[in-house]
């Protein structure tokens, strides 16, 4: 409502706060508590009565008595964001004396009632990023439904060139970026404020108007689906416009001001001098036009979409233009819709075209040709479709057919659906147009038997695992498989040459592919530790990629890369931490070292054919492989290295361990449960000191006592270990107990005696043991 503010007195409760009085034109003046700087007596103002609703995006409130620092508050006076009509909140509108009070805010600004429909598309059908393309495919389901439905497009025969004085010529050097381009030069053009229903239109889809030209050229583009641009035209020096590259290291400064430095592979749309707008993706920021325009230079073209996605990135740009280039535009309509903005400009903003139309088009582009016959139309939809209902349907779809047999159709169908190039993609359109809800279940259910395959088997221990890591106390983690490949520089274990690198990256933190999981793993530790959770297991189960150049074999263009499943898992912080019953316990590289053969043992692997064995890398400052009996090599476990750590901000010991999945279940794939009784013969256990060299691990003493005796020995476990005082500089002390067992019958002295002195003897050939 338009209201006329009496009074304007301080607020006395606040330093900022206003109290007012505002005639609406029907009852009493309203009280008004007002906090805009700018609210004085004498104002014409929009107001907002009690009961009135107001947006702001999705959300809705409604305005209502209130109480503000103790004063009565009947309404608001509102700002531009308020209402809807822009996007200032610096203060109250502020109207023109000659405003009616009482008048309802819309009339006054002559708001007309409209729908918006938000439509969702996928990526590949950009023939639906315009209105016209939406209309296109809500005729052709409309008259498949008995609908009246008549599909028109804005004439354009009243095109004409009304000066044949030379005009802005154009040359083309890069024909495989711009397969076409087409432009024209306007005379005499008066830019201006747009008139309203042009601005409506524009508000209503999130547009900002600019002026007259420039939304044209906004209202075309959402019109028909194809980027325009309007230049400035004394400021095409030389008067010519030329599409090229310009050398690497250019500088180029973008309409939103920002300096890039172009690379020999952007295109560029150029005068005689210097590079005016980035093909298909962004204007310069001094080609444009302005109020004091008075020629133009209308562009309409058509760019490879594989150099406009490069660019796009490459610059982190994401504009409407480059959207629809990316997905690939129709070079056949790009003259239907110069001519269209060139009419409307004409119209709104004055002028005489001048010149030749300009048209580099050395390629002209066909239709595509898909031949489809009825048996996989029929096949694949699940129903029979009479010939005249698939023929109806690719009619009002715009496909032309140019021959029909008995067995099926051969079609051409328009370059602007680039998603349909073959049989499978118009069958789906016809389906799409039938009705899939027109497609009735049968009664017949058809089943097959089938059977586990490896890839069931897999997913199925997968799920196994998960669930025994997430009872111990394990969370799960999902990175992304991109990753950076500086993570990589330094690195012999995963060298940067073994990177998988993408070529078109979204960005330098996500350059390559992971060769191992670790690095993601430690982005969410570090994440954790800053938001103080610092106890942290964690596990993963992903991909890991891997690139040799000495693999490559000719003609086959993935021999050199490497996919592999993988788990891993992370360990830091405490064990036990914060409990009355227990003091703190760090966890350590031990506790995860048991998780990792509680893995083994879950999955039937036996211990006994699973060696620790020394590692010594630049992953981890500490490090065990793990492999098999057979050598084939299942993983690593370690304390990861603390350079590693410190590059990731991470300053606490972080234990990993990262297994083969791939080859974990090719090492249980002959695995065969087997039953057997609890052994009604007891085990005897023995026990030896030994003095070895401190770089000698248990797992080089467990190896030594497996070889030994692999039928009677079940189990070695160390249960201390010793260093310091009484020992030769250089030794340690471990004591570790042997397990002897026969399921068969009672051990006696002997067997025992001869089985532990063989592995004594081995211990001291191989190791240099002595007995304490």
């Amino acid at each position: 409502m338009i209201g006329e503010v009496l009074t304007c007195v301080d607020h006395p409760n606040s330093d900022h706060l206003h109290i007012t009085t505002v005639n609406v034109g029907e009852g009493e003046p309203l009280k008004i508590v007002c906090g805009a700087p700018n609210v004085a007596a004498g104002q014409k103002v929009v107001v907002a009565t009690n009961g009135t609703k107001l947006y702001k995006g999705d959300e809705c409130f409604t305005i209502k008595k209130s109480k503000i620092r103790g004063e009565e508050s009947n309404g608001m006076i509102c700002a531009e964001d308020e209402i809807g009509i822009g996007t200032s909140h610096d203060g109250i509108i502020v109207l023109p004396e000659d405003a009616v009070v009482g008048t309802p805010a819309k009339d006054y600004y002559n708001i007309k009632s409209d729908y918006v429909l938000e439509v969702d598309i996928t990526p590949n059908r950009v023939d639906a990023t315009s209105h016209y393309g939406v209309a296109r495919d809500l005729a052709a389901y409309l008259k498949q439904n008995g609908k009246p439905a008549a599909l028109k497009l804005p004439s354009v025969e009243a095109f004409k060139i009304e000066d044949p004085a030379p005009g802005i010529q154009v040359t083309v050097e890069n024909q495989e970026a711009c397969p076409r381009y087409t432009g024209v030069t306007i005379k005499g053009v008066t830019v201006k404020e747009s008139p309203e229903w042009l601005q409506n239109y524009l508000n209503v889809i999130g547009l900002r108007p600019i002026n007259n030209v420039v939304d044209i050229t906004n209202f075309v583009l959402h019109e028909l689906g194809q980027p325009l641009h309007a230049f400035d035209a004394e400021k095409i020096k030389g008067g010519q416009v030329i599409v090229k590259t310009m050398p690497t290291g250019t500088k180029f400064v973008t309409l939103d001001g920002v300096e890039r430095t172009l690379t020999d592979q952007d295109l560029m749309i150029c005068n005689t001098e210097e590079a005016m707008c980035i093909g298909g993706v962004f204007g310069g920021l001094d080609s444009g036009v302005t109020e004091s325009t008075t020629d133009i230079f209308l562009e309409s073209a058509n760019f490879n979409p594989t150099s406009v996605r490069k660019t796009a990135r490459r610059f982190g740009l994401n504009t409407d233009s480059s959207f629809r280039f990316e997905r690939g535009l129709d070079a056949n309509n790009t003259m239907y819709v110069l001519k269209r903005a060139a009419l409307l400009i004409k119209e709104l903003a004055g002028g005489t075209i001048t010149g030749d139309i300009q048209d580099i088009y050395p390629c002209p582009v066909q239709p595509y040709t898909v031949e489809v016959s009825f048996r996989k139309i029929n096949t694949l939809i699940g129903k029979e479709i009479p010939v005249e209902t698939v023929k109806s349907i690719l009619d009002s779809l715009e496909i032309k057919i140019t021959e029909e047999t008995a067995e099926g159709l051969t079609l051409q169908v328009s370059r602007y659906r680039i998603d349909v190039q073959k049989d499978v993609d118009v069958i789906e359109d016809i389906l799409r147009i039938y009705g899939y809800n027109n497609v009735e279940i049968g009664e017949n259910v058809k089943s097959n038997l089938s059977y586990e395959t490896p890839t069931d088997k897999s997913y199925k221990l997968q799920n196994l695992i998960s669930e025994q890591l997430s009872g111990g106390g394990f969370h799960e983690i999902m990175n992304n498989s991109q990753t950076r490949s500086a993570y990589y520089d330094e690195l012999s274990s995963y060298p940067v040459a073994h990177c998988a690198m993408l070529l078109n990256p979204l960005s330098s933190d996500l350059n390559c592919m992971r060769q191992t999981l670790l690095f993601g793993g430690l982005e969410s530790i570090e994440y954790n530790i800053k938001r103080k959770n610092s106890n942290i297991r964690f596990y993963e189960f992903g991909n890991c990629y891997q690139y040799d150049i000495d693999k490559q074999k000719e003609g086959e263009n993935l021999s050199a890369y490497k996919e592999e499943y993988r788990l891993g898992l992370w360990m830091t912080g405490n064990r036990v931490g914060n409990s009355w019953a227990h003091p703190d316990e760090a966890t350590s590289v031990y506790e995860l070292k048991a998780y990792v053969e509680n893995i083994f043992t879950r999955l039937g692997i036996n211990k006994k054919t699973i060696l620790f064995g020394n590692l010594s890398n630049d992953i981890y400052s500490v490090g065990l492989s793990i492999n098999t009996i057979s050598g084939r090599s299942l993983g690593t476990i370690g304390i990861v290295n603390k350079k590693i750590c410190k590059a990731i901000d991470i300053d606490v010991e972080v234990a990993y361990a990262e297994l083969s999945w791939n080859l974990l279940m090719k090492e249980i794939k002959k695995n065969k449960v087997k039953f057997s009784e609890i052994s009604k013969f007891p085990a005897v256990k023995r026990d030896l000191a030994l003095l070895l060299d401190k770089s000698v691990q248990f797992a080089d003493i467990e190896k030594i006592a497996v070889e030994s005796d692999r039928k009677l020995l079940k189990q070695v476990e160390l249960f201390d270990v010793y260093e310091g005082k009484n020992l030769a500089p250089g030794k340690k002390s471990y004591a570790v107990s042997f397990y002897l067992q026969d399921e068969s019958k009672t051990l006696n002295d002997k067997q025992i005696d001869a089985i532990m002195k063989k592995i004594r003897t081995n211990l001291e050939q191989k190791l240099g043991a002595q007995l304490r």
